[in-house]
């Protein structure tokens, strides 16, 4: 049995532990299934936003008019936009293997790796050691247990990346981040979007108001229905046809489209590791325990990423995985920080929030409340934004700002300013005493903050 000084499972964030280790002279031993780079490299955040950027071209030019300016779209080359991201992919697959390759003390297991004591795993037959191991196996699509999807061609976050024709409709299950991405980009290109979610409004994690206007917004270009609850699927000679409920009134009815796009969430890789051969606890949903280290309840064996279920965003995976890293090489004691921690959903319009919201702030402070539009600063009005608007939660007492929330053009860049003076444990003086250059849309952020009050 071969013994290293790192175990490391997964290839997405897990890369920067590996990065770390031999950068410190560790031996290592990276066990990925693949394909190399994880979810955000294969199947999330990158190849997403590629698709999303030509989307957000086409929003546009249809917008257009509303400038002044009569301009069309003459033809959209699915196949193309779609070809250059599944390249993109490969080429970075590629990048990922030679790199490995050419890598010193690192040794690469391709394949499941599973426990089989609590510091020693099973790859393809072959057993490894060591004293500390990084779990970074992960997540994927959670595919509900509703009757008859799995008699029809349902696609996933995953698969859907592989379409190479065009649907002519489809039915999104979902109303989260990656529904509302996925229904911008398949709307932009031509395709009917129909989507249903179970709940009263898209996207609950972010403010109620965000969330009614990102539905506004995207019923101008697709059909959308909350409270309504996917109850069975049937094939039909054009595709499938869905019998919903009606969750308040228990009305049923039935829509019908070419393909369906299941997206109701994800679920960690966690149980394809034979965790009951370690004291590494999973919590009820099948994410891995974590203390504030990123360290599970045996001692040396630590979960980042998805894997953990804490925020599934690939930034904060790779914060965890640094600090992790940081944890097992010097003991480092520092403490894995959410509150600062932002995320986009880059839907049309975008949206970007950090910290927390208005509701989870009064539950534990006093705050003040502050928002602004877009179009009451000189480029917004430039560029007739009349309907987004950020939003700001500050704590009455000290100043300090708990959660800021955007929804608009260049939410997620936006963000950013405030994100970093929370980081740096500034108040709103921190902001509100920056020069500004104007006319320019980050005026938007002390806008808001001028216009604190004291919530009621």
């Amino acid at each position: 049995m071969k013994k290293y000084d790192f175990i490391i499972i997964g290839s997405g964030c897990g890369m920067n532990i590996v990065d770390e280790a031999l950068g410190n002279g560790l031996s290592v031993a990276l066990v990925d299934k693949g394909p190399l780079g994880g979810t955000c490299a294969n199947t999330g955040c990158i190849p997403s936003k590629m698709l999303i950027f030509a989307a957000d071209r086409i929003a546009e030019i249809q917008e257009a008019s509303e400038l002044g300016i009569e301009a069309g779209i003459r033809s959209i080359d699915f196949d193309s936009i779609m070809e250059r991201m599944r390249k993109s992919v490969r080429e970075n697959q590629e990048h990922m293997k030679r790199g490995m390759a050419e890598t010193k003390d690192l040794d690469f297991y391709e394949g499941v790796g599973r426990f089989i004591a609590d510091y020693t795993l099973e790859v393809n037959g072959e057993k490894i050691k060591s004293d500390k191991i990084f779990i970074a196996s992960g997540s994927r699509p959670f595919v509900p247990p509703i009757k008859g999807l799995e008699g029809v061609d349902y696609l996933t976050n995953e698969t859907v990346l592989q379409l190479k024709e065009r649907p002519e409709s489809i039915i999104i299950i979902g109303g989260g981040y990656i529904a509302v991405e996925y229904g911008h980009f398949l709307a932009a290109m031509g395709v009917k979007v129909t989507m249903l979610e179970m709940a009263d409004r898209l996207i609950l994690a972010e403010e109620p108001e965000i969330s009614e206007l990102l539905k506004k917004q995207l019923s101008r270009r697709m059909d959308i229905h909350t409270r309504v609850q996917a109850e069975e699927f049937k094939a039909n000679v054009g595709g499938v046809t869905v019998t919903a409920n009606d969750v308040k009134t228990g009305r049923k009815r039935e829509v019908a489209a070419q393909r369906i796009l299941v997206a109701v969430g994800r679920r960690s890789n966690a149980d394809t590791l034979a965790l009951d051969n370690t004291g590494v606890e999973v919590d009820q949903r099948g994410f891995i325990r974590v203390n504030e280290y990123l360290e599970t309840t045996r001692k040396n064996i630590f979960a980042v990423g998805d894997s953990n279920g804490q925020q599934m965003f690939t930034h904060v995976a790779n914060a965890e995985a640094s600090l992790a890293a940081y944890k097992a090489i010097p003991g480092s004691k520092i403490a894995m920080a959410y509150s600062a921690a932002p995320h986009a959903v880059y839907s049309h319009p975008q949206i970007a929030s950090v910290g927390l919201t208005e509701e989870a702030a009064r539950k534990a402070h006093k705050v003040m409340v502050g928002k602004a539009r877009y179009f009451d600063v000189a480029q917004g009005e430039a560029m007739l934004e009349k309907d987004g608007f950020a939003k700001a939660v500050v704590e009455a007492n000290s100043g300090k700002m708990l959660g800021f929330h955007i929804i608009g053009p260049y939410a997620p860049i936006l963000i950013q300013e405030v994100v970093n003076a929370m980081t740096s444990g500034g108040g709103i003086d921190w902001i509100q005493t920056s020069m500004h250059i104007h006319p320019a849309i980050t005026e938007l952020i002390p806008a808001v903050l001028s216009n604190l009050k004291d919530a009621a």
